[in-house]
């Protein structure tokens, strides 16, 4: 059994309810249910408006069960749409969405959780409350979302998305996670779909592109088009999300952890996300693993641990920076789904070892032999860009 000291309330305090925070809470809270954790939530409810997704073959057999509470829809598989290409691909995809996430978590988690709870500043030990309050942990983990580092050289998915009711069924028997057989509009835009029932679906668009500026109205005007031209009458709004995911083309990765100054973090914060997909959610399951199993939540070691895991991660994500830059850094920006739509002609199990993050050296060759679809001469030069300071930032 875990001796917490006695010096301080909480073994572990994490502020800011996401997923990555809200899986290490819901983790210790079912796994070690004899430390003391606060998790702090400015919200009034966890995982914000958001629909996280992810592959069967992302994550491990032991965390799909474990995750399993907490799924809203799953498919047997998932579909892709380019122009001159179609494609039906097997394998599971699960979708969270949060509402669900909150349901599960905050029952919980109950009284180890503050929600509608202002945050006035943090160390790796305390927290500042708005209100003056002030609590103590052994350490804090800060998973309040991605912050801004000159560190690192990025591009960015943005999106919006609607849940609607049609007003007839729509005829989905699996997701369309790509559909870039649509108007381009300066820059990689695909139409991301979500079946959750036979009148309701989740409609995306989505772009990668090089500013995280967006136009919230055109990408509503885009979705209401999209609709029409698959037949598709709206009923009703349900709901709508939006975001915008970094896409890291290169990095300083130590820099970007001494900027931290020993503070713990998880999620976007930490750097843990999928770099070319944008996809979080495996890389948050096994973070709340390894931080359940620790022996010791002092802050400095805790830190230790968490930069670890993401320097690892980092390491094993050098190739996909490499095609981050093939993509956005050669060719006109209106022709990179052709990098995508190449891609969706290899091998299933490479495809799903890309999303895994667990790309063999055979799958790199096989990713990159061939004639590129982008300039070569571009190609080249955007590959030789690896750190931050070779790759001018758009205005």
């Amino acid at each position: 059994m875990h001796k917490s000291a006695p010096a301080v309330p909480y073994d572990v305090i994490l502020v800011g309810g996401g997923l990555a925070n809200g899986l290490i809470a819901w983790r210790l809270r079912t796994q070690r249910p004899g430390l003391r954790i606060l998790l702090i939530e400015r919200d009034g409810q966890l995982g914000g408006n958001h629909t996280w997704s992810f592959h069967d073959s992302d994550v491990t057999q032991a965390q799909l069960e474990w995750l399993s509470p907490l799924l809203s829809h799953r498919w047997p598989g998932y579909e892709v749409l380019f122009p001159g290409h179609a494609r039906t691909l097997a394998g599971g995809y699960a979708s969270i969405a949060s509402g669900d996430f909150a349901r599960v978590i905050e029952a919980a988690l109950g009284d180890c959780l503050r929600l509608g709870t202002a945050i006035a500043s943090l160390t790796p030990t305390s927290v500042h409350l708005a209100d003056g309050e002030v609590l103590q942990a052994r350490a804090v983990i800060d998973g309040r979302g991605m912050r801004a580092s000159r560190r690192l050289a990025l591009g960015y998915q943005t999106f919006l998305g609607q849940e609607v009711r049609l007003a007839a069924p729509h005829g989905l028997e699996a997701p369309i996670i790509m559909d870039a057989s649509v108007a381009q509009q300066g820059g990689y835009r695909f139409v991301y779909v979500l079946p959750f029932a036979p009148d309701r679906v989740l409609i995306e668009d989505t772009h990668y592109v090089d500013t995280s500026a967006w136009e919230p109205e055109r990408l509503r005007a885009n979705i209401a088009a999209y609709a029409a031209a698959r037949g598709w009458r709206i009923a009703e709004l349900l709901r709508e999300e939006h975001g915008s995911l970094p896409i890291v083309l290169a990095g300083d990765i130590d820099g970007f952890w001494d900027d931290l100054q020993g503070q713990p973090c998880a999620g976007l914060r930490a750097g843990l996300f999928h770099p070319t997909t944008g996809y979080s959610l495996p890389h948050a399951a096994r973070l709340a693993e390894r931080i359940a199993a620790l022996d010791t939540f002092d802050a400095e070691p805790l830190f230790g641990v968490i930069r670890a895991c993401a320097l690892h991660a980092w390491r094993g994500q050098r190739f996909f920076r490499l095609l981050n830059r093939m993509l956005f850094l050669a060719g006109e920006a209106d022709h990179r789904w052709q990098v995508m739509r190449r891609f969706y002609h290899l091998p299933a199990p490479l495809i799903s070892r890309f999303y895994a993050g667990r790309l063999t050296l055979a799958d790199q060759l096989r990713l990159v032999s061939g004639k590129p679809p982008v300039p070569v001469g571009q190609a080249m030069s955007a590959a030789l860009k690896f750190h931050p300071h070779q790759i001018r930032k758009p205005e």
